[in-house]
């Protein structure tokens, strides 16, 4: 009779854990198949960021496809943060070190200037969630 409540109280406690979903680990989120891309869109032209509801993020060009590299210039990024618990970073070199708030939610926009070498971009709160692409040139 023991066995059978401990192991009752052992079964309710992992639902309430499974129930309770993401409790402030990220082990359920998983990285964001960013794609590919056949264009690289023109220096100048906006990216799409966006980060939320889920576990997702992105970086995209306006016509939404998924950027892989992007050549040296400046750019307008513009991120659509949608979930009070994740934000949007953006790093690489040079200065480029942008981000969106984690308690906030909304669009936020940014004058990016890429140069050769890799980015990538992250929910500070969750790294799992994230991406990269190439500054080719």
């Amino acid at each position: 009779m023991t066995r059978t409540r401990f192991a009752l109280a052992v079964g309710i406690a992992v639902g309430a854990f499974a129930l309770a979903g993401c409790g402030g680990g990220d082990e359920e989120a998983t990285p964001t198949d960013t794609g590919t891309t056949t264009t690289t869109p023109a220096v100048g032209s906006m990216l799409q960021g966006s980060v939320g509801p889920g576990f997702e993020i992105s970086l995209s060009t306006q016509d939404g496809q998924a950027v892989t590299t992007l050549a040296p210039g400046k750019y307008t990024l513009d991120v659509d943060d949608m979930a009070s618990i994740h934000n949007f970073h953006l790093t690489g070199p040079g200065d480029v070190d942008v981000s969106t708030d984690v308690s906030g939610e909304g669009s936020e926009t940014f004058e990016v200037v890429l140069e050769p070498g890799s980015y990538s971009f992250v929910c500070d709160v969750h790294p799992s969630i994230n991406g990269s692409f190439e500054g080719t040139g």
